[in-house]
């Protein structure tokens, strides 16, 4: 395989890690205390990911329990969980956060359906922007015969083909996942 080919597929699999990262922090009515991970709450003047100033588990199905290292966190932390716009509740309880999960209802089920959707069509727009740059890049660059560009061309449709899928597939797993009751 070529350089530029290895490139690509390294770029490719940043961008659908990137999805998957994504698709963590959406809601599927259990509790997963990844939902917070992009949280980030105000840290002596810094904004910190709450999963770092803070001990996140699940001890109940629906239920996410916040323990922050110092006591005097948790009223930025609750700000920032609801300033995320999580559609959860957190409740102080002593020197911990509880943040329950409630079912989700139908519509909402599908709005977060559409928000996977539109993660995954911006995953697609990555990858084509990254087959159109080595495209461009190919196109401009004399040091390659022509016979070569051409299967280098090949060789990095293959892998975004293959890219595309991937997508679609951790997108059906994520839908399935979110409609299920």
């Amino acid at each position: 395989m070529d350089e530029l080919t290895l490139q690509t597929k390294e770029r490719l699999d940043k961008s659908i890690q990137s999805l998957k990262d994504n698709f963590v922090t959406l809601r599927t009515g259990r509790a997963n205390p990844n939902m917070l991970d992009k949280v980030q709450a105000d840290y002596y003047g810094d904004k910190m990911p709450i999963n770092q100033i803070a001990a996140i588990t699940s001890p109940e199905p629906r239920q996410i329990l916040v323990k922050p290292y110092d006591k005097n966190d948790v009223k930025a932390i609750v700000a920032a969980i609801n300033a995320a716009n999580l559609g959860v509740t957190p409740t102080v309880d002593g020197d911990q956060i509880r943040i329950t999960v409630a079912a989700l209802t139908e519509d909402l089920r599908k709005d977060i359906v559409k928000k996977a959707k539109a993660m995954s069509e911006d995953a697609k727009v990555a990858i084509r922007n990254i087959r159109r740059e080595y495209f461009d890049f190919l196109k401009d660059d004399d040091s390659y015969s022509d016979d070569l560009k051409k299967r280098i061309q090949d060789e990095i449709q293959k892998i975004v083909d293959e890219a595309n899928k991937n997508v679609d597939s951790l997108f059906a797993a994520k839908e399935k996942e979110i409609l299920t009751i």
